[in-house]
Order: C-alpha cells, then structure tokens, then sequence
C-alpha cells in the first residue's frame, strides 16, 4: 500500500487529504507520519469492506488521528471503546474537537459507567432525609476527622450539583473521596432504570445515553463495551463499526466484565439499604445478609490469595453461597411488601437484590468454561467467576455484530486466535513508528544476575541498578513484578546511591510520576500498575530497568486454567504471549519522542539464553543489544552530554 495514497493515480486517497488537513490544523503545525497515513487508509478500508482489522502502531505512530480521522468520515456510527478513561478523555478533550473543528459537521459524545454520574435521585433523598441522618447511615463508624472530611466532601459534591451540566465526577477534583461519591451515585446493579426512578427524567446518566444514542462517534472504554456485552447488548447504542485502542488489554477486560465478583461488602451494602426501608417485619430478613456477609468474609478467608475455589455441597463457600441465596430471596419478598410507598430506596434495593441473586446462582453452579478463584488481599477478599476463555463470547456478542478495528502499539503473539477471530475475516498490519530505535536505545541484558531464587539475587540486582543510576545520573525507572522485591531493592538502593529514591506506595501514583519528571535525577521504583500507560519523554527517563521477565504466577488460578485447555501447547499459547505483551509494554515506557535517548536493562538471564527468547525479544522495537555494562555506560554518558 502506498504511504501518502491508495489511488492509482498517485494522488492522494480522500482519507488520507483529511488527515493531512487535520494535522495541519496541529498547533505549530503537523508532520506527515508514513505509519500514519498507511493506518488511516487501513482503518477505512475495513469499514468499507466490513472486515476486521487488527493494527500495531507504535509509539509516536499518532494512531489516534488516524482512526478518528475515517471513522469522522465514515457518514454512520462509531464507536470508539479505549482502555482507559484517562485515554477516553484525551480524545473527548483533545484530538476530537481537533477533527471536528477542521472536518465539520461531527457530533460527539462521551459515554461512561453509571456510576460515574452524580445520581439526582440520591442527592435529593439526602435533602429529604436530613444530612446528617443520611450520613449516620452511611458513615461505618468513621471517627471525628474522617466524618468532617466526609461531610465536606458531600457537602462540596452538593455545591457542584447546581453548577454542572453533565454531572460528571471527572469534573471534580481528587479532594472528593470514594466515600463521598458513593452515597451521591448508583451502580448498574442498583438503579432501577429511568422509568421508575422518581429523577428519571432529569437523570445524567440517562442524558449521556441519549446524547450518545444521537452522535456520531461515541468515545466508552473497554469495561464499558464489557458491561454492554454481558448484558446482552443493552447498555450502548447498536452500532456497526468499533475502534478498540489499546487492544491488548482486550482479553483482560472483557474476562473481568464477562465474569462475577462477590464480595463482602456488596452483601452488606445491601443489607443496610434494606434494613433502611422494610417495615419491622423484615428487619430479621436484612440482619440475615449482614450477618451472611460477615460469614462469606470469614469462609474467603481461609484462603490464600489467589487460590482457586472448588465447591464442595453442604460445606465452606458452597453452603454459605446457598444460605446466601435463600436469604437473598426472603429480602426480595420483604421489600416487595412495601414496594407501593414510593421510596426509591425500595426500587434501589429490589434492583441489587435482583442482580445479586441472579450473580450468586451463576456462582453456585460453574459452567465447564468458568473458573472460580478468590480476587483482592486478606482483609479485603471476593469471590470471581472468570471465563476460562472469552473467545466465544467474543465471536459472538462482538466480532458477529460489528466491523472491529483494533489498535495497539503492542499487538499480542497469538492475538488473534485468543480472541477467537476468525482467520477469514481479518487484516493485521504493522505500520511501524516513526522512531529509531537503533540510534535512540540499546537494550542491555545484564550478566550474572543469576537465579533469583538464590539468597543474594536481591542484593545483586541493586548492585546493577546502583551502576545504571549512578551512569544516567538518576533518571531510572525500576520495575518490578513483586511488590516485596520492588521494596527490598529500592531500601538497599536508596542507601547506595545519592539521588531520590521514589517508591510506589509512599504517595498517589500521580504525585510520584510528577515528581519524577519534573526532578530530573530522581528515579521511581515501581511495579506492574506502572508498566503501561506512564508517559515520561525527555531527560528524565534515561534507564527502564526491567527485574525479570514478566511471566504469570504458576499458581495463578485463571492462568492455571487457561493453561489446562491449551493442553501440550499452554507455555506457547498462554505464558509466552502474555509475558511478550507485558515486556513490550515495559519497554514502551523509554523512547517516547523523536528526541528521547536511554536503555532498558534487563535484570534476567534468560531473555539471552532461554530457546523461547525470540518470541520475546520480537515483540520489542530493534534496539541496540548488548551484555556489556561498559557499552551501556558509554552509550549512557553519549546520550546525556
């Protein structure tokens, strides 16, 4: 396919003149990418011909514009699903009004969870109940300063109700708790829908849906898609053409919104909203789920975490799942009696009771294709139904509904065939990205590193580090795959070195990375929640050091399974491309302009010895390879001077 055209005669392709246009309209003015344009002739061909699409852009590709741009001039709906809202955002608030600015004639609309609307219903019962009794309710116990802070918070969220037009908490600022926006918004499960909500009408979750339903592009994330899917298809409007950015995390999520997640704390949330509303008669019926949530809560505990469930009748999880289930129906039973009073707090409870026992029968009674594991930490456990999977649900709730374009600067080994696509009807292209990795990084692979199951691999491995962070002067991220490795090293870093020593955990992710860029010696020490989506271009990032190979937990019980189905094939079709995705997005984090220069050091052996080290290292960009810290350190002292 030609770089600027796709038209016989050399002229440009109409898709590729309106990108021209479009980054033409870039402050200071735009720069024609080849990897971009292929992209956006790519993108618009498989919405002409209906076929799936699945296209690795690398950094630096502008992906963005180039899928927006043809999905702008598609003349129906798109949807555009991201893995993120951070990136859902930057579309709504950047690229978007950018292509519509310059294209014309576009409506947009950003749609999000209902939980992430500001609930009319709630804030108005706050303003019949009394304040403080609707906080009593809600508060757990909380002492004097965490009770200030709370009212605070709600009394802010209040303020702002008057104010907003969409009633989005993306609006608000970081100062306004969890805590707070619970009592003032509704899950899914809990709503019981515009039509019977007394704020139906006047709801902002139902006016987002409306505007969406009207839009041209329609920019959710992938939970969002996931929620739309499990439901059957009635959360998002019908559309039929997708954009899936970051399409690497497909598989993840969509095992996350296709599954179950019990925990205690929903059991007992609904407990309280129920012992708020039912007459004295079914006060016992609502003490009964408390009192069930407390159980459950004891019975996860008995295990480890991340350990999978096997259930066993008249026993353990499984008895107290169907004493959950009689309990749940009683409760049914007992708000129905006083469904006719009109509180909405009835509607409320009779919707996540409804939910909850449809989710516990499920739970009972795994399918051949689920697996059923205990999520979260000790004091904070849940019980998840996963499909093993997704793949069917997939081809059918998605790919059968829809042209499907995919996107990511890493495209999984094996994307496709874990998806469930059919090879018939896809496209898969890399366009490249407009960096040279060769003259811009080098990837060092240290030796004698050694087993890391050996006393002193720790110690070894801040010896390396020492020598990386003392050679960029600072300007080192260190990522590692276990939170207690990442604390040991960056305490026996810290005392070797002389510049900041950031560790995950000391402050919110966001204060962290901002203080990393903005104190150019400073490193940060963190673990896999910072392997994708940190963006650090410039001098500040000189070194991503990488502890070892990313591979999934051999007891890890969703992989467990999924490695039970491949069978003889389960290290090539389950360990090996997860861990290639996970590197790649690691490795990611380095080059990020076209001015950026630094290595990635690898702190395992065997991503230079192991046979399977090709898979890996051709899921990264051609970097510069080496084993020598001498190379590193000149390469290093060129690049900073």
């Amino acid at each position: 396919m030609p770089v600027e055209s796709s038209t016989p005669d050399g002229t440009r392709s109409p898709i590729v003149q309106a990108l021209v246009d479009v980054t033409d309209a870039l402050p200071g003015g735009g720069e024609l990418r080849p990897g971009q344009l292929v992209m956006a002739d790519a993108v618009d061909e498989a919405f002409a011909e209906s076929r799936h699409l699945i296209i690795q852009a690398g950094t630096g590709t502008g992906k963005s514009l180039a899928y927006l741009v043809p999905a702008a001039k598609r003349g129906r709906p798109v949807l555009i699903a991201t893995a993120t809202k951070a990136l859902q955002e930057q579309l709504a608030e950047r690229d978007l009004p950018l292509v519509a600015s310059t294209l014309g004639d576009l409506s947009v609309a950003v749609l999000k969870g209902r939980a992430n609307y500001l609930c009319r219903q709630r804030t108005a019962e706050l303003a019949e109940r009394g304040f403080q009794s609707a906080l009593a309710d809600e508060s757990d116990g909380d002492d004097g300063p965490r009770q200030e802070r709370l009212v605070a918070s709600v009394q802010r969220i209040l303020a702002w109700e008057s104010t907003t037009q969409s009633g989005d908490r993306s609006e608000l600022d970081d100062d306004v708790s969890d805590k707070a926006w619970s009592m003032v918004s509704v899950g899914p499960r809990e709503c019981p829908g515009a039509f019977v909500c007394p704020q139906g009408s006047r709801c902002f979750a139902e006016q987002a849906r409306n505007n969406a339903a009207e839009a041209d592009l329609i920019v959710v994330n992938l939970h969002l898609l996931g929620s739309h899917m499990a439901s059957g298809g009635t959360v998002l409007p019908d559309v039929d053409a997708i954009i899936i950015d970051e399409a690497h995390e497909l598989e993840g999520v969509m095992t996350q919104s296709l599954g179950i997640e019990l925990s205690p704390g929903r059991i007992r949330s609904l407990g309280t909203l129920a012992r708020q509303v039912v007459k004295s008669s079914g006060t016992s019926q609502a003490m009964e789920l408390t009192n069930l949530a407390e159980a459950l809560a004891i019975e996860l505990g008995f295990f480890d975490d991340a350990a999978r469930v096997e259930l066993v009748d008249g026993e353990g999880v499984s008895e107290t799942l169907r004493l959950l289930d009689e309990a749940t129906r009683r409760i049914l039973s007992a708000l129905r009696d006083v469904q006719e009073n009109g509180d909405a707090r009835v509607a409320r409870a009779i919707s996540a009771a409804t939910r909850l026992l449809e989710e516990v029968g499920k739970l009972r009674t795994p399918g051949d294709n689920d697996v059923l594991w205990i999520s979260g930490t000790r004091n904070a456990h849940a019980l998840v139904l996963s499909p093993i999977d997704v793949g069917p649900a997939l081809a059918a709730g998605l790919f059968a509904q829809a042209t499907v374009v995919m996107t990511s600067a890493t495209i999984p080994p094996m994307f496709s065939q874990r998806l469930g696509i059919d090879p018939a009807e896809f496209t898969q292209l890399d366009v490249g990205s407009p960096f040279d990795f060769a003259q811009q990084s080098m990837l060092y692979v240290a030796e004698g590193i050694g087993d890391r199951r050996a006393d002193d691999a720790e110690e070894r491995i801040a010896d390396e580090l020492k020598a990386l962070i003392d050679a960029a002067g600072g300007r080192t991220l260190a990522l590692f795959t276990s939170r207690r490795a990442m604390e040991h090293v960056a305490d026996l870093v810290a005392d070797r070195v002389d510049y900041p020593v950031l560790v995950q955990g000391a402050a919110t992710n966001r204060a962290l990375i901002d203080r990393f860029r903005d104190e150019e010696d400073a490193c940060l020490f963190a673990t896999m929640g910072m392997w994708q989506g940190l963006d650090v271009p410039g001098r500040s990032l000189s070194v991503v050091a990488i502890d070892r190979l990313p591979f999934g937990r051999p007891d890890d019980p969703l992989l467990e399974a999924r490695r039970s189905l491949a069978g003889s094939k389960a290290f090539s079709l389950v360990d090996l491309p997860r861990a290639a995705t996970l590197l790649a997005q690691g490795v990611g984090r380095l080059i990020r302009s076209t001015s950026d220069r630094g290595v990635v050091a690898v702190l395992d052996d065997r991503l230079a010895t192991a046979n399977y080290r090709s898979v890996l290292l051709n899921a990264l960009p051609p970097m510069k390879r080496t084993r020598s810290r001498e190379e590193v350190i000149a390469f290093l002292d060129d690049a900073l001077h």
